[in-house]
């Protein structure tokens, strides 16, 4: 049986051998659900990477007003650019 010692600020290592066994990488979120009052189960969250496509939606919230197409941006660029 693997073991690993909760320090004081609650946090344990996982075991490196549990680690390659479940593939589990740096920042990658677990998942605590409690069993009984002296056990719990350990879920791992496998949750695709957010692309670049993911950014679209998120941008579309932050823009205020009609959209506008590519040109109508390179204009309105253009025009804070001159004296």
């Amino acid at each position: 049986m693997n073991e690993a010692t909760l320090t004081e600020r609650g946090q344990i290592s996982v075991p490196a051998a549990l680690r390659k066994a479940m593939n589990l990488r740096p920042g990658q979120r677990l998942k605590f659900a409690p069993v009984s009052d002296n056990e719990f189960r350990v879920l791992t969250q496998n949750d695709a990477p957010a692309g670049p496509m993911a950014m679209l939606g998120y941008a579309r919230r932050l823009r205020a007003g009609p959209l506008r197409s590519t040109s109508a941006w390179m204009r309105e660029l253009r025009e804070g650019e001159r004296p």
